[in-house]
Order: structure tokens, then sequence, then C-alpha cells
């Protein structure tokens, strides 16, 4: 990706991190995030856990990712993470795993995984609901769409390549594919996993049905399931928003792969006015 002009020249190789040893690593400024210029995307944070939740879940063979659930504490600093992992129970089949995300000694992430042995199982022709449905267009046939908060500084929309399958961003409905043009950690290939979890996030701003200037809409988590593991490099999030009156809401995500339904995300919203 080459420089643009208008951008400060960007320091170093391009990820959104670079692991500095041990549990620790270094954001970039591609995880810069629309709210402040010194916060990150919930995004990159949250697939550097499952980064971490990975990797001891295949020290005990489990190599598929059901379920993530991140609570977002804190705004996460654009500064040095330390993400700490732990096992809570590792049976036969399955594993549920816990990690926390840290600067300056502050929890700023705390997550929980489940992950699930894989096997092939036949499954009977004819039943309900399949085969699975496809994202309503493919990547090859979406326009490419930039996020409406990329700026003049490295961010969350120069980390991720966007294309428009169905509707408009951030008004209403909306159906968006995410490709990753970077690594998520330096020198490393990001796993399906982090793919997934760096796009799910952005599904109550793709979905938003309220106005920026006079609402506050805010997510302080994110669920994410999945029935297969993903493949290939786009993700697409087919996403929506639902409000009360009293202050809350809920945006859900269809998630697909190119060769269709991979799961669903939603995030719990807390939502005021400005």
């Amino acid at each position: 990706m080459a420089d643009n002009p208008q951008k400060p020249a960007f320091d170093g190789d391009m990820a959104a991190y670079t692991a500095l040893g041990g549990a620790l690593f270094r954001a970039s400024a591609l995880t810069r995030g629309p709210w402040h210029p010194q916060q990150q995307h919930a995004g990159p944070p949250i697939a550097l856990v499952s980064h971490a939740l990975e990797a001891a879940a295949q020290a005990h063979g489990l190599h598929h990712l059901a379920r993530l659930t991140a609570n977002l504490l804190r705004p996460v600093p654009i500064a040095d993470i330390e993400v700490r992992v732990q096992e809570d129970y590792v049976g036969r089949n399955a594993g549920h795993f816990a990690a926390i995300a840290l600067a300056d000694g502050k929890e700023l992430i705390r997550a929980t995984a489940l992950f699930q042995r894989e096997d092939e199982v036949g499954l009977p022709d004819g039943l309900p609901g399949h085969p699975l449905p496809l994202a309503p267009k493919t990547p090859d046939a979406s326009p490419v769409q930039r996020f409406p908060f990329a700026h003049h500084e490295w961010g969350y929309p120069d980390l991720v390549e966007t294309r428009m399958a169905q509707g408009r961003m951030f008004a209403g409905p909306s159906a968006v594919w995410f490709r990753m043009s970077h690594p998520l950690v330096m020198g490393q290939t990001p796993s399906p996993y982090q793919r997934v979890a760096v796009a799910a996030d952005s599904g109550n701003g793709i979905s938003a049905i309220l106005d920026l200037s006079t609402h506050v809409f805010v997510n302080s988590d994110l669920t994410i399931n999945l029935l297969r593991k993903p493949v290939g490099e786009w993700v697409c999030l087919d996403a929506r928003t639902h409000l009360s009156s009293h202050g809350g809401g809920l945006a859900e995500s269809a998630l697909y792969d190119e060769q269709g339904l991979i799961g669903r995300a939603t995030q719990s919203l807390f939502v005021r006015r400005r």
C-alpha cells in the first residue's frame, strides 16, 4: 500500500501490533479508531486477545473458536498492550479460556472463549436452512467504500479494505465486506478468527440509524458465535441496529465468508442524547 501524500510517513513496517516478547504487544497507528486520536478501534485489540487465546487452545488440540465474548471495560490506548490468558476448563472435546488485555496495569478488555475439537461429520441431504445462505453479493461484485471517518492520519480504515455488498455505511442496515490490508501482528499471517474479530466490532457503526452528531450509541461488549472455521481473506458483516426508548439497543451481524454463513455477532448498546 503506497503512502497517502496527505498523511505523515508511516514509521516502520505496517502492522497493527509488534510483538515485544512475552505477552506484550506495541500498538501502531493502524489501530486508531474514530472516537479519539489516541484510542484504538475495538476490533484490533479484540483480535489480539483472540490471537493469544488461540495459541493457548491449540496447545490442547482445540482449533475451532466457537464463541468469543469481549467485555470492553475501558477505551484502549494506542500503547503497549499486555494480554494474559488462563485456562478455565479443558475437556476432551471443548475448552473454556479467559483473557484480559491491560495497559499500564489497567484492565481494558476481559474476554472468555469456547474452543472445540474439529472432526468431520457427514450431514444428511435436505436439512432445513441448508445449504447455508450466501452474503448479498460477492466481494468482486461489491464496490470499494472507505469508512467515512477515514482522515489524514493512519487508522483502522487503513488496516482494512471495505466493500459495500448492500445498503450504505452509517445509514441503516448494511452489508460490508472486510479484508485486512496489513498483518495483525508483525511477521505473522492473521488467522481466520482474527480476521473475523478485526471486522465484527464494526457492526454497530456500519448499521447506525441515529445521527452521531445528536446521539451517542456505544457498545460495551462483543460476542461472536461461529459455526465453522472461516475460509479465505474476506469477511462480510450483514448488520442492523435495534433500539429501545429506554437507552438500550442491540446491533447484530450475520457473518459470512465467500462460501456462505459462518456465524453471528452481537453488541449491547448504550444510547443517549448528546
